[in-house]
C-alpha cells in the first residue's frame, strides 16, 4: 500500500482480534478510541458471524464510526485474525492490541510519535525502566522476561520486550516483510527480529501490562513455545553473523 493516502484515510490502524469477548470488549474499545488523539480506525477482527462480540461491535460502530468489525476469512485463530486485520488496515501505522484490557491506551500516541520519527517497530515494553507487569502465570512471566532481556542484551534487539504483542509497525515494514508465523502470538517476536536483522529502527515506550480481569486468556504457552524459540534463536544467530 502506498503512503500517499487520501485525506480521509486514518494515520493509524488498530487491530484488535477477538474471540467470544461479548460485552466485555465494550469498555476496552471505548478506552482505546478515547485515549488516542492520532486519527485512527479500530478494526475488531472476529472469526465467525455468530461470535457474541459482533453485535457489540455493530452497536459501537453506530456511535463511534472509527470502530468497525472485520471478519477473518483466513481461517480461525488469533494468528489469522491478526493477519486479516493487518491486510484490511488502511493506516500508515498499524498497532496490534488485545481485547482483554491488558494494554494501556494512553501510550499509543507516544508510540506513533516514535514511528513518525522513523521507527519501523515500536514496542510497548514491560521490562524497560518505567514498565511493569501485573499478574499473569509466574512461569510465563519468567520466560517472557528472560527471553526479552537476553535478546536485548545479547541478541542486539533494541527493545527490552520483543515478545509483547502490543506493538506498532510501519506500513513500509509490513509491505516488505512476509509473515512466516504459524502458531499465534509469536508474530510480534518474528517482526521485531526481522526488523532488527534488516537494520531497521526498533524503539520502545514503557507500559504497565495487567492480566485480564474477565474471561480466559487464549495464550497457549506449551503449544506456541517452539515457535517462539525459533525466532529467539534466529535473532541470536543473526547477531553472531553480524559480528
Amino acid at each position: 500500500m502506498s503512503e500517499d493516502r487520501d485525506a480521509d484515510v486514518p494515520e493509524l490502524s488498530v487491530v484488535v482480534p477477538v474471540f467470544k469477548e461479548g460485552e466485555a470488549v465494550d469498555p476496552v474499545l471505548r478506552a482505546l478510541t478515547a485515549a488516542i488523539a492520532t486519527p485512527h480506525e479500530i478494526l475488531v477482527v472476529y472469526d465467525f458471524d455468530e461470535d457474541p462480540t459482533v453485535p457489540v461491535i455493530e452497536r459501537l460502530h453506530a456511535e463511534l464510526p472509527e470502530i468497525r468489525g472485520h471478519r477473518n476469512d483466513l481461517g480461525r485463530g488469533v494468528l489469522n485474525a491478526m493477519k486479516a486485520g493487518i491486510a484490511a488496515s488502511r493506516g500508515r501505522y498499524v498497532l496490534v492490541s488485545m481485547a482483554d484490557g491488558s494494554d494501556e491506551p494512553h501510550v499509543v500516541d507516544p508510540m506513533v510519535a516514535l514511528a513518525r520519527d522513523g521507527a519501523d517497530v515500536v514496542a510497548a515494553s514491560r521490562y524497560m525502566k518505567g514498565g511493569r507487569q501485573l499478574g499473569g502465570p509466574p512461569v510465563k512471566r519468567l520466560m517472557s522476561r528472560t527471553a526479552g532481556l537476553t535478546l536485548h542484551w545479547f541478541g542486539g534487539v533494541a527493545t527490552h520486550d520483543p515478545t509483547n504483542n502490543f506493538k506498532l509497525y510501519s506500513r513500509r515494514l509490513l509491505d516488505t516483510t512476509p509473515i512466516e508465523s504459524r502458531a499465534g502470538f509469536e508474530l510480534a517476536l518474528e517482526l521485531t527480529v526481522k526488523a532488527t536483522l534488516a537494520g531497521r529502527r526498533v524503539a520502545e515506550v514503557p507500559t504497565t501490562w495487567r492480566d485480564r480481569a474477565a474471561g480466559q486468556s487464549n495464550f497457549k504457552l506449551r503449544k506456541w513455545l517452539p515457535y517462539y524459540l525459533h525466532w529467539y534463536w534466529t535473532a541470536m544467530k543473526g547477531r553472531l553473523r553480524r559480528r
